[in-house]
């Protein structure tokens, strides 16, 4: 099976990338075309500036609430990774709407992947399904998502006619990584936070950050347009499970379980979403069109 790797990139002459959203996953897909392209990324922060420049990227100030902000991206790269999450209020998803507005004035986007949520299909108690079900957003932060996700489809649509343009949307399930703030499931073990009774559990699905890192880089190169992919690992565990083999593994305490009804009298509706629904993934795509082979298949490898 085909392994990609990073030096793979260097047949490409040295693509124009853009960054939109350089968080943590941001930072891992820049660390990854270093060498391969010339890397920019979006901030909203000033003081981010001096920290990415030494990380060998070509910072950018702009505030995507803001679009008058983000007019010199116009024409700007040929390869776009974003990954801003929507505003926190509202049915819409504007940020979105204003950076393929500035992207679109000049054309030239050969590919852009975007970041959404496995959140967009809502409970599906349980089953195994793949990208072809339909969408049922039970919040409006998974509503927002869908919106992202149509406008991202629109923009594809209009300009690969233009520009060639390609875009991929990667529905994203739980990140994590040791080396991620807060990404790390041991530290939840140690405060004793509780998780649902076997009778309320729910199936949770995951990816590790630097496989999320190769999944967007290879979507800019072998995605099919307007394709959706799930970019999750091959865990098929309940989330109680889940953490009863974090504790064993690093011999903690196994959180205490809880009935959903006691769990909603102390978490916020936030927390309380998450463990309101329920799927398991298949993600033959990943290896199907992006001929991909995960580093971390499941979380056991990756927090090994």
């Amino acid at each position: 099976m085909y392994y990609p790797q990073p030096a793979r990139l260097s047949q490409f002459k040295r693509p124009r990338v853009l960054i939109v959203g350089c968080g943590d996953v941001g930072l891992r897909v820049a660390k990854l075309m270093r060498g391969h392209g010339r890397v920019r990324a979006l901030t909203s922060q000033p003081d981010r500036v001096q920290a990415l420049r030494e990380q060998g990227i070509t910072p950018l100030v702009g505030d995507l609430d803001q679009p008058a902000s983000l007019a010199r991206l116009a024409g700007l790269a040929q390869y776009v990774v974003h990954m801003v999450p929507p505003p926190s209020q509202g049915a819409l998803d504007t940020r979105t709407a204003h950076v393929l507005a500035a992207l679109g004035r000049r054309g030239g986007v050969r590919a852009l992947v975007y970041g959404s949520t496995t959140g967009v299909y809502g409970d599906a108690q349980g089953a195994r399904f793949d990208e072809t079900r339909p969408l049922a957003p039970a919040t409006d932060r998974a509503r927002r998502r869908v919106d992202a996700e149509s406008r991202v489809r629109w923009f594809g649509r209009q300009q690969i006619h233009r520009s060639g343009t390609r875009v991929s949307i990667l529905r994203i399930p739980g990140i994590y990584a040791a080396d991620r703030e807060g990404g790390h499931p041991r530290d939840r073990v140690a405060k004793g936070s509780p998780v649902l009774v076997e009778a309320d559990d729910v199936y949770t699905n995951h990816i590790h950050a630097d496989d999320l890192a190769r999944i967007s880089v290879m979507a800019l190169w072998r995605g099919k347009p307007g394709r959706v992919l799930h970019a999750s690992d091959h865990t098929e565990m309940r989330m109680g499970d889940y953490f009863d083999w974090v504790a064993d593994h690093h011999g903690l305490a196994r959180p205490p379980r809880v009935t959903r009804q006691e769990a909603a009298q102390t978490l916020s509706a936030m927390q309380m979403s998450f463990w309101s629904e329920s799927r398991r993934l298949i993600n033959q795509r990943l290896t199907a069109d992006l001929r991909l082979r995960l580093r971390y298949p499941t979380v056991k490898e990756g927090l090994s």
